[in-house]
């Protein structure tokens, strides 16, 4: 075998159809697009239209549920709780709260309140004080030797 003698398998490759090349080609013209309206013309696409009968996307039934009153919490793990204080930002001894936590950036706003979610390792001493806070994240902060204060949200506690 050689260079010259290297083929494509039968069939595997096909000419491209040019179309709008005289009616010789059996393209010509209208090259298979009909006679005017839109679909013949360029640049229109009519998605999800199926020639009046009821659209796939309106044929499927509707799933789900979203809550306009649902409680929308600022998250927090551990182990980034551990990198602010590595970093400085904050205080090991102190008692930190929702505030604090957003003076140093680590949450950017309260929402409806911050919870405390047990990713990470924290090995700071600390005294928190949040709206929310997971069994896992309570017990592996008193085992840093802090504690943590589960308080109602702000707007439950004005009401």
């Amino acid at each position: 075998m050689k260079l010259n003698e290297l083929r494509d398998n039968p069939g595997a490759t096909r000419t491209k159809k040019r179309v709008a090349r005289g009616p010789g080609s059996g393209k010509g013209k209208t090259a298979g697009r009909g006679i005017k309206g839109q679909k013949s013309r360029s640049g229109v696409a009519i998605n999800a239209y199926e020639g009046g009968q009821m659209p796939l996307y309106q044929r499927l039934p509707k799933r789900g549920f979203n809550r306009p009153n649902a409680k929308r919490f600022a998250v927090i793990n551990l182990g980034v709780l551990q990198k602010f204080v590595d970093a400085g930002k904050i205080e090991a001894g102190a008692a930190v709260d929702e505030d604090a936590l957003v003076a140093s950036g680590l949450v950017r706003r309260k929402r409806d309140g911050v919870r405390l979610l047990a990713k990470g390792e924290l090995t700071a001493k600390l005294n928190l004080t949040v709206t929310g806070a997971s069994k896992a994240a309570v017990e592996a902060v008193e085992k840093a030797g802090g504690s943590v204060t589960v308080q109602a949200p702000a707007e439950a506690a004005a009401e």
